[in-house]
This record gives C-alpha cells, structure tokens and sequence, in this order.
C-alpha cells in the first residue's frame, strides 16, 4: 500500500515564517530603493543639483520617502503572494 504524503503547506500569513516571508520582502523593496535612488542621483544631474542646493535634510527626505515606498510596494505585494499560495492549497 502507498502512504500518501501531506503536501507542504504554505506559510500562513500570521505565523513566525509568514513574518519573516514578509519582512524579507520590505528589507529587498528597501534595498531596491536605495539602488534605484542611487541610479537616480547618477543618472539625473538636476536630482544630484537639487539636493546639493537643499542640504542634509533633502538628501535625507529623497532615502528615506524612496526607501519606506519600495518597502511597503515589496511587503505589500509579498502579502498577495502568500494569500495566492494559501489558495492554491
């Protein structure tokens, strides 16, 4: 007789591994935010002159605004591939 194995289940939203599935999204979103901010200031020579002109806090505001935007579109869009994954199983 065959002893039928249980799929793998998929990590749930609200437990430990689901947590770590979404934070590992936000941490690659905000690191695609600080690439993209980087290729934005080489590429962009009115962005690199604008925030020269506006001081430490431009600068900061331009990290961190792109940052915390990729954070949240990464985590969020980890949150719809972990619900697509709860359906299919």
């Amino acid at each position: 007789m065959r002893v039928r194995k249980s799929p793998k289940k998929s990590p749930s939203l609200i437990s430990p591994t689901g947590i770590i599935t979404i934070m590992t999204h936000a941490m690659m979103g905000a690191a695609l935010g600080l690439a993209f901010g980087l290729a934005l200031i080489l590429s962009n020579p009115p962005v690199a002159n604008l925030l020269k002109h506006g001081g430490d806090s431009a600068a900061a505001v331009f990290v961190v605004t792109l940052v915390t935007t990729f954070a949240i579109g990464a985590m969020l869009t980890g949150i719809v591939f972990i619900i697509a994954e709860d359906k299919e199983s």
